[in-house]
């Protein structure tokens, strides 16, 4: 095989494994991010884990709160919605994987906020592309801006140092943090962590 046809294939098969990865963000990434431009395909790592939390974890009532803006244009803390079992989201415009499990996640949030789930996303990214994702997914729960600059405190704040996304942190009833999700979220994961909570 010629080496510009194994370079040509490795990229390819790259390409399309990243669709079940996260993203790392690092520095660079965050900077390539405000001036429009996406993080590099060499950033691109498979990240999908699970990791089920031991009960002597941090209370999210507990933790330094964060206010952010909302795509709704008001100001919001995760405690409004104290109470209920919420999947606080990372993610981002660019980010495949994130757009994958939104689709899922608004049919989770349809289903079963009734029952008392309630889905919060955190987008890293300008308002404006946030909002067009919300628009095009239909994204039915809030989504809360964060600078993806100057966010890194708060990514490292909910257990993520190494800046991925997506990332989801699931929160019981009583503010305990029960589960971390690295990557993708799917079915599998929803229904042995989630569930049980509702």
């Amino acid at each position: 095989m010629s080496r510009k046809v194994f370079i040509l294939l490795f990229v390819v098969l790259g390409i399309m494994g990243s669709a079940y990865a996260g993203y790392y963000l690092t520095a660079g990434d965050k900077v390539a991010l405000t001036n429009g431009g996406h993080p590099p395909v060499q950033r691109v790592k498979k990240t999908t884990s699970t990791t089920a939390l031991p009960e002597r974890t941090n209370n999210a009532w507990e933790m330094k709160p964060f206010h952010l803006v909302g795509l709704d244009g008001k100001t919001h803390s995760l405690d409004e919605w104290k109470g209920k079992v919420i999947m606080l989201n990372f993610w981002a415009s660019w980010c495949a994987p994130c757009q994958y499990e939104i689709k899922d996640f608004v049919e989770y949030q349809a289903t079963y906020g009734p029952k008392g789930l309630q889905i919060v996303g955190l987008g890293l990214d300008e308002a404006r592309k946030l909002a067009n994702v919300k628009r095009t997914l239909g994204i039915n729960y809030p989504v809360l801006v964060a600078d993806p600059v100057n966010s890194g405190d708060l990514l490292a704040q909910w257990g993520n140092k190494k800046q991925i996304v997506p990332y989801t942190v699931v929160i019981a009833r009583n503010g305990r943090m029960k589960y971390i999700h690295r990557g993708q979220m799917d079915d599998a994961a929803f229904e042995e962590y989630v569930l049980p909570l509702l």
